[in-house]
């Protein structure tokens, strides 16, 4: 079986946020979850396809049946996505302000845009950051093609533009224009942010949510987001639990190609506070975990908030 084959089942199997954080409940904690907590997602997950296809059978919009859904969202009228990350139950660790009536907040990696009209509805604007395309994945020298051909093939696209539009775009335009919401939408890498490509705006929030640990170069990623900020910075992430008292980052991409697992380097608390410091941040907090059920792989993770404050 060729590789492209062997991804495009692997996405098919676990689903392509699943393939991306397999690995990481091998090497680090994870739940506690029991068999009836996983059941009860199952059900539930089940059970919004279910309603959402049927919802949704009338609606003409390009693409709607292929589309990925990262998050649960609720659209109104009862419809809500069925995302392979519902944040609706655990928003309050992540310890956003109630109000953020004239914030400026920077939304980077917002995906299908939970967190862009989470923050449009507490009173923001908000500029939301995604890749113009998914050949911008940071993936290895000679596997881009086999990766881009296993993505077309899951979302049934004729192209690598359908397939991006399919994974990213369609999603979030699909939800902003339901929810009627004014966000702004940027396309660049992370690595390519810097003032031109968000109207020479600075912001008093940004956040990363699941980013770094995909990418190949978290320093040099966060070196393009820091100027841009003027007051504090929050990252989503998983933080592994390793010597502490050294700044290290753990590499978790794996010796070989046979799972689809995108995932990189994974920096511990003293790396990150000493990384963030460097960049300017006065003060970096680790201010809460939450625990989640990605779905459909039904794999149990959890995620450290970092708080970075100029």
């Amino acid at each position: 079986m060729k590789f492209y084959q062997r991804v495009a089942n692997v996405i098919a199997r676990k689903g392509f946020v699943g393939a991306w954080n397999a690995a990481l409940g091998k090497l680090f904690k994870t739940g506690p979850y029991s068999r009836m907590d996983v059941r009860e997602a199952r059900e539930e997950y089940e059970r919004l396809v279910k309603e959402f296809k049927e919802k949704t059978a009338d609606i003409d919009f390009p693409g709607l049946d292929r589309f990925l859904w990262y998050h649960t969202i609720e659209l109104g009228d009862g419809l809500v996505t069925p995302g392979n990350y519902d944040y609706r139950e655990v928003v309050d660790a992540f310890h956003f302000p109630e109000d953020m009536s004239g914030m400026n907040v920077l939304d980077i990696g917002s995906a299908t845009g939970f967190f862009s009209f989470e923050f449009v509805k507490r009173g923001a604007t908000v500029t939301s950051v995604e890749l113009p395309t998914i050949a911008g994945w940071d993936t290895l020298s000679g596997e881009e093609d086999e990766i881009l051909k296993a993505l077309t093939q899951f979302h049934r696209a004729d192209s690598v533009e359908e397939a991006h539009y399919l994974h990213l775009d369609g999603p979030f335009l699909f939800c902003r224009e339901l929810l009627g919401l004014n966000v702004n939408r940027c396309y660049s890498s992370i690595y390519d942010l810097c003032p031109e490509k968000v109207n020479h705006q600075r912001f008093d929030l940004v956040f990363i949510g699941d980013v770094l640990l995909h990418i190949f170069s978290p320093l040099k990623a966060l070196n393009s987001v820091a100027p841009l900020c003027r007051g504090k910075l929050i990252v989503s992430q998983t933080i592994p639990d390793v010597m502490e008292g050294l700044p290290l980052a753990v590499y978790v991409g794996g010796d070989n190609r046979s799972d689809c697992e995108f995932c990189w380097w994974l920096p511990n608390r003293a790396c990150f506070t000493q990384l963030l410091k460097r960049l300017g941040f006065r003060t970096v907090e680790f201010v809460s975990e939450y625990r989640t059920i990605e779905r459909p792989s039904y794999n149990c993770s959890t995620r450290t908030i970092v708080h970075a404050t100029r």
